[in-house]
């Protein structure tokens, strides 16, 4: 079983009087690559630099392999990090970069060497050695940093939107490079970024923030499919939320009609919010749909349309790989499954 490598208890952290970061409460297992997500100025940098020994906390405890280190310096702590500018030394070589934290740790050069090696060999950037940092790309830049990092063997790695500078072609490949290197190594990750697509693929689980406090945490796959406010649900991937009334246990009524639905226990009559992820809309022939509304507008998206469909003087968003013509009426139908209710007001 997998234990815990990282606690915070009830962490607080303030600038002035702007709470930041309140009364926090995480868990972070050994081997674990888990994501801080959440839109800008919600806590996720500030965080990671409490968890770095960067900044300390105002209120709660951090332990780290069972120990408290609330003011543990950054130098004294067994985690690395990776910022989005990569800080790399400009007049030192690949070779040298990499090396510089083992030669301050006076190992001798025979181990440098064989430890540097390896890690280029890690990130794909065997001999690269003796070139200088600035003829490297933005990616083999970021590799690099990587590898200073990892060369000292941390227990975890910090990585505060390290692919943010990156075009998005490079970001999708450094994502997958940033897994296999994780499990290779089998150390703790814990990845910054606002980018919920990046956050999905990589992660093992996902922790959702929103100014200083946890929405949910979960698998990607239980938070995409399971968005525990409607939060959670406008911010990971795009939904439709619409008022609703639960009748009974599997019956809620939105759009003026009753629907079939998966969900029970919430109270008779309650009203809810009713979330529809656009791509789980079906089209359907008119006199056939639970929902008729008139396409509004049609945007080709690569890989599906995204029609904007007005039902009842309400808004749909829906995605399909067929395109429907504008001012036509168009038909939907939804699953059971694909209806998930919330409780009002969870924001």
């Amino acid at each position: 079983m997998e234990k815990n490598l990282i606690e915070m208890n009830n962490v607080s952290k303030a600038f002035d009087d702007n709470v930041v970061i309140d009364k926090f409460n995480l868990k972070i297992s050994e081997n674990e690559f888990l994501t801080l997500l959440g839109p800008s100025g919600c806590g996720k940098t500030t965080l990671l630099r409490i968890l770095a020994g960067f900044e300390f906390a105002d209120e709660g405890d951090v332990y780290f392999a069972g120990e408290k280190v609330n003011n543990v310096p950054a130098y004294k702590r067994n985690i690395n990090t990776v910022f989005q500018k990569y800080a790399l030394f400009p007049h030192m070589n690949v070779f040298e970069n990499i090396a510089f934290g083992l030669k301050i740790k006076k190992l001798d050069d025979k181990t440098i060497s064989e430890k540097v090696k390896s890690m280029l060999s890690l990130v794909s950037l065997s001999g690269f050695e003796q070139r200088t940092v600035d003829s490297l790309s933005g990616g083999q830049q970021q590799r690099v940093a990587i590898a200073r990092a990892l060369v000292n063997e941390p227990k975890v790695l910090l990585l505060d939107e390290p692919l943010g500078a990156l075009d998005l072609k490079l970001r999708q490949e450094m994502q997958i490079e940033l897994k296999k290197i994780q499990k290779k190594l089998g150390i703790t990750f814990i990845f910054v970024t606002h980018d919920q697509e990046e956050a999905l693929g990589m992660s093992d689980t996902i922790v959702v923030l929103n100014k200083g406090k946890i929405q949910q945490i979960g698998t990607p796959v239980d938070i995409y499919n399971e968005p525990e406010n409607a939060f959670v649900a406008n911010f990971i991937g795009e939904s439709n939320i619409i008022d609703g009334i639960m009748h009974d246990d599997f019956d809620v009524e939105f759009s003026g009609k009753r629907f079939v639905c998966v969900d029970k226990g919430f109270e008779k009559k309650e009203k809810v919010d009713v979330v529809v992820r656009p791509e789980d809309i079906v089209m359907a022939d008119v006199k056939d749909a639970m929902l008729v509304g008139v396409v509004k507008t049609s945007t080709f998206k690569g890989v599906h349309y995204e029609l904007e469909v007005e039902v009842d003087g309400r808004m749909w968003l829906l995605q399909n790989t067929k395109n429907a013509s504008i001012g036509s009426e168009l038909g939907m139908n939804i699953s059971p499954e694909d209806i998930h209710i919330m409780h009002k007001g969870e924001q």
